[in-house]
C-alpha cells in the first residue's frame, strides 16, 4: 500500500462523515431521540467496506498500525456517535504524520495538502468550532 492509497481510503471515510453530518439537524434533543440519530444501513455498509479494504491492503505494510483507529471510527459511526467517529480519524492522521517524521513512509507535498484538508474537515465537524460570542477572547 502506498501513501496515496491510504489517503484515498481515509478521505472516503472523511467524506462519509461529512455527508452524514450534513444531514443532521443543528440541535438534537436527547429527550426526543434518546438513542441519537444513526446513519442509514447503506452508509454503514459503505463505511465498513472502506475500513475492511484498508485493513486487507495494509496488512503487510507500515500502514497496518492505522487499522485499530479506523475500526474504532467504524464502530462509532455504526452507533451514530459522530464525535467518537471523528477522533480516531484524527488519530490516524496523527499517526501518518508521525510515520512521515520517522521516515517510515514518504509523503509528497500534494499528499501533505490532503492531510491538512482532511484534518480541517474533521475539525469542522467538532462542536465548539465557532465562538458563541462574536469577538470573544479578543480583549478590550
Amino acid at each position: 500500500m502506498e501513501t496515496g492509497e491510504a489517503l484515498d481510503l481515509i478521505g472516503s471515510l472523511v467524506a462519509a462523515l461529512k455527508g452524514y453530518t450534513a444531514k443532521l439537524p443543528a440541535v438534537v434533543h436527547l429527550a426526543a431521540m434518546p438513542g441519537g440519530l444513526k446513519p442509514q444501513p447503506e452508509a454503514v455498509t459503505a463505511y465498513e467496506q472502506v475500513v475492511y479494504r484498508f485493513r486487507s491492503q495494509a496488512a503487510a505494510s507500515a500502514f497496518k498500525r492505522l487499522s485499530e483507529p479506523l475500526i474504532d471510527s467504524l464502530e462509532a459511526f455504526e452507533a451514530g456517535e459522530i464525535l467518537k467517529a471523528v477522533q480516531p480519524l484524527l488519530l490516524a492522521l496523527d499517526l501518518l504524520e508521525l510515520m512521515q517524521r520517522e521516515k517510515t513512509i514518504a509523503v509528497a507535498p500534494a499528499e501533505e495538502g490532503r492531510l491538512r484538508d482532511y484534518r480541517a474537515a474533521l475539525h469542522r465537524m467538532m462542536p465548539g468550532k465557532e465562538p458563541e460570542l462574536e469577538g470573544a477572547g479578543k480583549g478590550l
